[in-house]
């Protein structure tokens, strides 16, 4: 492909990325991929560069730009002589055309996100494994990837991805993909043997399956979700990783605690890492910037305080529950855990061991500027 060629292609993935935005579509790398699948003409180094591209844009444009061509045309005056009318490139530059304007974030979230970290969120993030001590230890997985760091207490960091499900060490189970924030909230919960654990929002179970490690495979450990394709997929990474112990239930909106009776008051620890903006992922995911709305995140906050109220009941005396959201927003961390505690006088707020981060509010603060991960903010709550 010409470099003309390579911008026009990343001008269609713009527009099919922008287009899912819109409507909760599918996430850019999907978009990516099935772009190229029917287009076998374009070598590894054509997807590369295309990737790129579109991924810079992306970065680019805190607000959503009109289209692909006014997102590339914003991207600096090198690539408009590449608007040139060539095969395969796109047309040549009309003076007055639409030009997007780069920022990092629309007017409306800047205000919500600390100015130090919204550079730091636009970057790209590391590939963090998760060491399995159901299996192996940490000491045994560092030289089995060249350039592999230790950071925390059972992360290993590569730098650079890899296809690691083609790597033995994860058919053999000794290691899962999670980012190093994501292993702090498991770790706060502080899950032994013979616990009854509760993870109550646990998706496709990634930090179920740390709290399984931390219980040594002992103990009652309950994964809920009210997502039925995600909580599926629980069962098998489990049997990978020899963490048998599982038990997982699907929950009906709106009626979770139904099929929760038997748990009522019984838990040690409860896990309620809540639905949320994901803005502490959008090193990952850089397009959900252009997926959050006023209306979208007013909608989580409320899911976040009815999921918080569900675990609360699920917790017995003396207990433990642990609330985390992938969030650098206030509204969905510190200002939640605040409302919580003013309307339920019988819990309190823990100080949060986590060996990295920093304390915010009645909670504690990760984020991709200060510690390297995800941005996180987590409360450990007890009952009284």
């Amino acid at each position: 492909m010409t470099p003309s060629a390579r911008l026009q292609a990343s001008i269609e993935i713009l527009d099919l990325v922008i287009d899912a935005a819109k409507d909760n579509g599918a996430a850019a790398d999907t978009i990516i991929a099935g772009w190229f699948k029917t287009r076998r003409f374009a070598g590894s180094k054509d997807r590369r560069a295309v990737r790129e591209l579109v991924y810079n844009a992306i970065r680019a444009f805190g607000t959503r730009p009109h289209s692909g061509r006014a997102a590339m045309l914003g991207m600096g005056k090198e690539l408009r002589p590449l608007f040139d009318g060539s095969p395969y490139g796109p047309w040549d530059f009309k003076p007055g055309e639409a030009v997007a304007g780069p920022s990092p974030l629309s007017a409306w979230l800047a205000g919500m996100i600390p100015e130090a970290e919204q550079a730091a969120l636009l970057e790209r993030a590391p590939f963090d494994l998760r060491v399995n001590r159901l299996k192996t230890d940490r000491d045994a997985v560092l030289p089995l990837f060249e350039g592999a760091v230790a950071v925390g207490k059972d992360c290993v960091r590569l730098p650079d991805n890899i296809n690691i499900e083609a790597n033995p060490a994860w058919n053999d189970g000794l290691i899962d993909v999670q980012d190093a924030g994501s292993q702090v909230i498991a770790q706060v919960c502080k899950a032994e043997p013979g616990m009854t654990v509760i993870d109550l929002c646990a998706g496709a179970g990634g930090k179920t399956l740390a709290l399984a490690a931390d219980m040594a495979g002992v103990g009652h450990l309950i994964a809920t979700d009210t997502n039925r394709d995600r909580i599926q997929r629980l069962p098998q990474r489990a049997g990978r990783l020899g963490a048998e112990q599982i038990e997982t239930r699907l929950l009906n909106p709106g009626e979770e605690l139904d099929i929760l009776t038997d748990l009522k008051e019984m838990a040690d620890v409860v896990l309620v890492d809540a639905p949320c903006s994901g803005s502490g992922t959008w090193r990952r995911n850089p397009e959900a910037r252009w997926r959050l709305t006023p209306t979208r995140l007013e909608q989580v906050t409320n899911t976040q305080a009815h999921v918080l109220n569900i675990g609360a009941a699920l917790v017995k005396s003396g207990g433990t529950l642990v609330y985390a959201v992938c969030s650098l927003i206030d509204r969905e961390g510190a200002d939640q855990i605040a409302s919580f505690l003013a309307a339920n006088k019988g819990w309190k707020s823990e100080p949060v061991e986590a060996g990295m981060g920093r304390e915010h509010g009645p909670g504690h603060l990760l984020t991709p500027a200060h510690d390297g991960t995800d941005g996180f903010f987590i409360a450990r709550l007890s009952k009284g």
